[in-house]
């Protein structure tokens, strides 16, 4: 049962997805501290941000949806992000693909939760389920 927003898979995935990009953009040239380093962190941590935001506001269900929309957008702009990393020749292919196969994953369970975002929420006359 889910009592905690990290008590989540999407976030647990999301988190450590997250922890790989921040200890991989250590390797990237200094040139980027500022762009690219600096953007797929920001983006990769607000997908985590955004999911604890919606577990909170849980009881309004539009709400809940509209921070579940706006960590699945982090997660493409991360994805984004990594393919630029990847173009840039900062990352090798198999380390991009692993990556953006944990992003496609959580993507599809924040589109999941969306879809049967009446699973998740609750008001005061429902119960949680």
């Amino acid at each position: 049962m889910v009592k905690v927003h990290k008590d989540l898979i999407v976030y647990q995935k999301a988190f450590s997805a997250a922890m790989e990009i921040f200890h991989l953009s250590k390797k990237f040239p200094a040139e980027e501290k500022y762009s690219l380093t600096d953007q797929i962190r920001r983006s990769s941590r607000s997908v985590n941000a955004n999911i604890t935001e919606a577990w909170r506001k849980r009881r309004y269900e539009k709400s809940f949806i509209n921070k579940l929309n706006d960590a699945d957008g982090e997660a493409a702009e991360t994805q984004n992000w990594l393919d630029f990393a990847l173009a840039c020749g900062y990352l090798d292919e198999k380390v991009y693909l692993d990556l953006y196969k944990k992003y496609d994953e959580v993507l599809g369970m924040l589109v999941s939760m969306t879809i049967n975002s009446e699973k998740w929420t609750f008001s005061e006359n429902k119960k949680l389920k």
